[in-house]
């Protein structure tokens, strides 16, 4: 690597959407000073500018924003604060010992951090890793790139559309599409609860009269040169097609909103532990990975629902971040959360035992009536009701110092009637 320019910074900041600006926001206002964000696309804000529908802000700002107007409020407020930034610039590498190597138009650059924070976001799930048989003809995308298409480069991406997932993108995507003209014909859902947020549901599908089948999968695609039908199959409970249970809907698109993926190719070079459920780093309650002096926020760490959640969630690993770097962390012994019934993670993964905490809960299935239970070993530390759960709303519960700095485990599950 003796190509690359060296250069010495405190803070490094991987990824300029709503995670990485946040994260350099907070660092900023919390002391750190040599700071800069890479940003491999050639505009900054993620994936928010192609977002033109409202309801992003309402946890921050408290009122409806889209999500140009959303990312402009951070962007005005990096240029405000004077934070560098790096555009079409692209991370290469991170050794443990945190250099960062960097790709740019300018020059080859080796950054010395003495923190960095991973911001990198996700990518959508496609096709090719959910195995959908038939031919490969044009007019299958993820709804993703058919939002970007349709938003910001006015180009129609079909008429006839079936949505394979029920996912937030593809639920907006549906009524995007309908306001567009097109005729969404179902949305196809294999699990047998949807995968979205409520409110989306209802302004996105009842609201505009489109099919939502749950317990149904696309089984094959069909056409040459473009999408001229697909297959659909009733499911059942092990996720299984059911033979005779099929049915043809002619259509010349299928859009895929099937999840989405952590990018964290790039946290493995610097050797951070994943966790296998949620894809992302593992992380104690400062937000720092594995790696000392490394940290992790936003949707490479877990998938969000709410933007707004992303930023809080950077706002917590930058002031992390400016901590490490000015002073010397006290490192005690940290608590290892145990996931037990009824959740598919709790993050993070490591808490102490002398800070007040926020933790991250996703369920496995949608339940009324449910309460949350904290345990050290076998004894109720505290229990939290809800009127309802489901694994498409990220629950947040607090916990405070006072009710954590006696224990010795900490196991959270879903209390059974």
């Amino acid at each position: 690597m003796n190509n690359f320019t060296s250069q010495d910074v405190d803070l490094i900041v991987i990824g300029g959407g709503p995670a990485g600006l946040a994260a350099a926001i907070s660092a900023k206002k919390n002391g750190a000073q040599n700071l800069i964000i890479i940003e491999r696309n050639n505009w900054l804000g993620g994936i928010l500018p192609q977002c033109i529908h409202d309801g992003f802000g309402l946890e921050i700002f408290h009122e409806p924003l889209t999500g140009p107007e959303y990312a402009q409020r951070y962007i005005d407020e990096l240029k405000k604060l004077n934070i560098p930034y790096m555009l079409n610039s692209m991370a290469l590498e991170i050794t443990p010992d945190k250099k960062v190597f960097v790709a740019s138009p300018e020059d080859l650059f080796c950054f010395q951090a003495k923190a960095i924070i991973l911001a990198m976001g996700c990518r959508e799930r496609t096709r090719g890793q959910i195995y959908i048989p038939g031919t490969r003809p044009a007019g299958v995308y993820t709804a993703g790139v058919a939002q970007n298409l349709i938003n910001l480069k006015n180009m129609m991406v079909g008429k006839d559309v079936v949505i394979l997932g029920s996912g937030d993108i593809g639920m907006i995507m549906a009524r995007r599409l309908t306001l567009e003209g097109a005729k969404v014909h179902a949305i196809v859902e294999i699990l047998s609860h949807t995968n979205g947020l409520p409110r989306n549901i209802q302004q996105c599908l009842i609201d505009y009269e489109i099919p939502l089948l749950l317990s149904h999968t696309v089984t094959e695609i069909q056409g040459i040169n473009r999408v001229e039908s697909i297959i659909i199959s009733q499911v059942n409970e092990k996720l299984t097609s059911i033979k005779g249970k099929e049915r043809k809907i002619k259509c010349d698109t299928l859009l895929l909103s099937i999840g989405l993926i952590p990018e964290n190719d790039l946290s493995k070079t610097c050797g951070v532990k994943l966790s296998p459920v949620t894809r992302g780093a593992i992380v104690d309650e400062n937000l720092e990975t594995s790696v000392q002096g490394v940290f992790a926020c936003g949707n490479v760490l877990h998938v969000h629902d709410v933007v707004d959640f992303v930023s809080l969630e950077a706002e917590r690993a930058g002031k992390s971040a400016s901590e490490c770097i000015l002073k010397e962390q006290r490192k005690e012994k940290r608590i290892h959360i145990e996931v037990g019934d009824g959740l598919s993670y709790v993050l993070p993964q490591y808490i102490s035992r002398d800070t007040d905490l926020e933790l991250s809960i996703r369920v496995l299935n949608p339940r009324e009536d449910a309460s949350i239970g904290f345990f050290d070993k076998d004894a109720l530390l505290k229990a939290e009701k809800f009127r309802k759960v489901h694994p498409a709303q990220m629950i947040k519960i607090k916990l405070k110092k006072s009710e954590t700095k006696n224990i010795n485990t900490l196991r959270v599950e879903v209390l059974q009637k």
